[in-house]
């Protein structure tokens, strides 16, 4: 592994708000050894960090590909530290994507990084992050995040290399993981702050980086399809879509490029 690829733990402690950190050449998931830890009584916030996940999870029954080289964390924390409420937020998720395109837009430049409701990273049409959040039963978070950093697509599994990226893919360079990850938890402690200091502002970036807006699309939840364009993101998190019947909020779905018209 080249330096590059290395996480440097003691830098990661010196300069983000870190109880403890774990980094594992390979572990099954970053998201249940982090889940594991706080079962075990430790106190947040800790950052888990591992090389290569077995069996990463993404939302629902998805799993997410860790290639050689790119950020697989997860970030054990509670959110009443920063005056927030304990429960699932559905705008949570979204503040933290925001982090993440805050922290790699000035590497990628002049790619349009932004958001793809509910919870993904997206550059150029292709999936560069994605996040998911697990509330725990005390109401303590764990913060999920791949990014694909350093790892080619060329080497991914046929349906991952067609709808995803990475920002070596993207603009030819190696990455320093750790710096990469140090600005990502800078920007993840900033927005999470917000979400209680200035939701009004931060609500107004979803709007702004949402790159579906115009798009017709069709999303399912619970075993039902609404099809409609796609207006933007609302503040609090729900995908404004324009139907035939008016304007529908949707806080949760898979969403998909609509067929017909």
């Amino acid at each position: 592994m080249s330096a590059d690829d290395t996480i440097d733990v003691d830098r990661l402690l010196a300069e983000c708000r870190l109880a403890a950190v774990e980094y594992h050449e390979s572990l099954d998931s970053t998201q249940d050894r982090a889940a594991a830890l706080a079962a075990s009584g430790a106190r947040g916030p800790i950052l888990v960090v591992a090389d290569r996940q077995t069996a990463g999870r993404g939302r629902g029954a998805n799993r997410w590909w860790t290639g050689p080289g790119s950020l697989a964390f997860s970030l054990m924390f509670d959110p009443r530290d920063w005056g927030l409420a304990g429960e699932a937020v559905p705008a949570r998720s979204l503040a933290a994507g925001v982090a993440v395109v805050t922290a790699v837009r000035p590497a990628l430049h002049p790619h349009n990084v932004g958001l793809h409701w509910p919870n993904d990273v997206f550059v150029a049409g292709r999936k560069l992050s994605g996040i998911l959040i697990d509330v725990l039963a005390d109401g303590r978070h764990v913060l999920g995040v791949g990014l694909n950093v350093n790892n080619r697509l060329d080497d991914a599994p046929a349906d991952v290399r067609a709808r995803a990226t990475s920002m070596i893919d993207l603009n030819g360079r190696r990455h320093d993981r750790t710096s990469v990850l140090v600005g990502l938890l800078d920007e993840l402690t900033r927005v999470l702050a917000q979400t209680g200091a200035d939701a009004v502002a931060l609500g107004a970036q979803f709007q702004e980086l949402c790159l579906q807006t115009g798009e017709r699309l069709e999303v399912v939840a619970g075993g039902r399809s609404v099809v409609g364009r796609c207006l933007g993101i609302a503040p609090d998190g729900a995908l404004l879509v324009e139907t035939d019947e008016g304007v529908r909020q949707l806080y949760s779905g898979v969403v998909r490029a609509a067929t017909g018209g």
